[in-house]
């Protein structure tokens, strides 16, 4: 084991944040395996940060002036995956106008990260063990061999000993791959790391907006440290940020207040509730970052609301409707953003005395929360409130979609099959 000083200062320069014993365990093997050559096998759940691993055994080791690619094996086509890797000749398959070098080609005398190797095909498997071996591989459409000296980092967040029973991963490749084993433990096993990170996030977002920065109360640090957190870091981050960017106040937030947050990450769509395990994919989880600025806008909205109310209820009588007045606007944009029977029927602007207090209890004495929708109004809204943000998106960014994707939070690819769902293609 490596001492404190050395550990903190590898620490602070790859970024990584905690003290668990497991987390400064597999620091301390990235450090000692990096001096050799040796193959190194990365396991922990996604979003642990497997990745930063990977950079400290390349940056750390005497290939660092060397090429670095990482390489996710699940987002690469099964049938290009190959092409990618070990390179092509040319003509050697439709498409292919000219000669191209792969991966390994590129990396020769650096390192190659192969994230989510389950996810590999099996016949590409097997030109990976031969390039493990004796550092041979031929690329796609040529007989002619070709060699290199890349070292190759692979990691995973499935039981690969579960894959070679299924027949989905090569036994002899993992023996081959897990010279060097290193454990990253998921975030729910790293105690007060939970809280360090909750801080470095929440910190890092008040730096950047100039705004004050969030604090926990003891009974909110209990429960944030108790949570299961199945999207590790990943989630974490998403929720300081989410956090910081909706607070407002004194921005202390409680246990309560906390726990509004923990359980608004898993939406309830009609009587249903659905659980952040089953948004398994980046897909899956932009569509749910697109659901989350819905529903956001409209909290938003009902505590401003809610301000303006609370100055008319302080108000005297003859002033009470000015106030709500000169705030119309508000009352618009809440009745076109909810759009939906049950919102509307609050949000209209109240026009006599009488209808100006049922409004005020029924804003007041209500909470974002707790407004309950049949399942088929929220469907349709929420999809009315998707298409509705996307063509925003795209008449700001004057149809580039490139800069449209970055300004929603999303993927190019998940903004093109937004655009087909939703019939935009021909939008002005």
């Amino acid at each position: 084991m490596l001492d404190n000083s050395h550990l903190a200062s590898i620490k602070a320069r790859f970024g990584i944040i905690g003290n668990a014993p497991a987390l400064l365990r597999a620091i301390s093997v990235a450090e000692q395996v990096a001096a050799t050559d040796m193959t190194v096998l990365i396991t922990g759940e996604s979003g642990s940060g497997k990745e930063s691993f990977s950079k400290i055994i390349h940056s750390l080791s005497k290939r660092k002036h060397g090429s670095f690619i990482a390489v996710n094996c699940g987002a690469i086509p099964e049938g290009t995956i190959d092409s990618e890797l070990f390179g092509h000749e040319k003509g050697s398959f439709t498409g292919a106008i000219e000669a191209r070098k792969g991966y390994f080609e590129v990396t020769d005398g650096g390192t190659i990260f192969l994230d989510e190797i389950a996810e590999m095909p099996l016949g590409t498997q097997a030109r990976l063990l031969r390039v493990l071996e004796n550092g041979e591989f031929y690329r796609v459409g040529s007989s002619k061999v070709q060699r290199t000296n890349a070292r190759v980092v692979a990691a995973t967040n499935l039981n690969l000993q579960q894959a070679i029973e299924k027949g989905k991963f090569r036994e002899d490749l993992y023996y081959r791959l897990s010279t060097v084993p290193i454990y990253v433990p998921p975030l729910r096993e790293r105690g007060d790391d939970i809280e360090l990170l909750f801080r470095k996030f929440t910190t890092d977002f008040s730096e950047s907006h100039r705004v004050k920065p969030i604090m926990l109360t003891k009974e909110a640090k209990d429960l944030l440290q108790k949570q299961r957190f199945p999207g590790n870091i990943r989630q974490l981050k998403n929720l300081a940020e989410q956090i910081s960017v909706l607070e407002i106040g004194d921005r202390i937030i409680d246990e309560i207040q906390l726990q509004y947050y923990l359980e608004f990450n898993e939406p309830k769509l009609g009587n249903s509730v659905v659980k952040a395990d089953a948004f398994n994919g980046p897909e899956g989880i932009n569509e749910r970052e697109i659901l989350y600025k819905i529903l956001f806008d409209l909290k938003r909205d009902v505590t401003e609301l809610k301000k303006i109310l609370l100055k008319v209820v302080e108000s005297d009588q003859s002033k009470g409707y000015e106030i709500l007045h000169d705030n119309r606007a508000i009352f618009e944009e809440v009745r076109h953003t909810a759009d939906s029977p049950t919102l509307n029927a609050g949000l209209t602007l109240p026009m006599h005395e009488q209808e100006e207090t049922k409004f005020e209890e029924e804003l007041i004495d209500s909470s974002f929360e707790e407004v309950i929708l049949p399942a088929n109004d929220v469907t349709l809204s929420l999809e009315k409130q998707e298409k509705e943000i996307i063509i925003r998106a795209l008449k700001k960014n004057k149809n580039k979609r490139k800069y449209a994707a970055k300004d929603l939070g999303i993927s190019e690819r998940t903004l093109y099959r937004k655009i087909k769902q939703y019939d935009l293609e021909e939008l002005d």
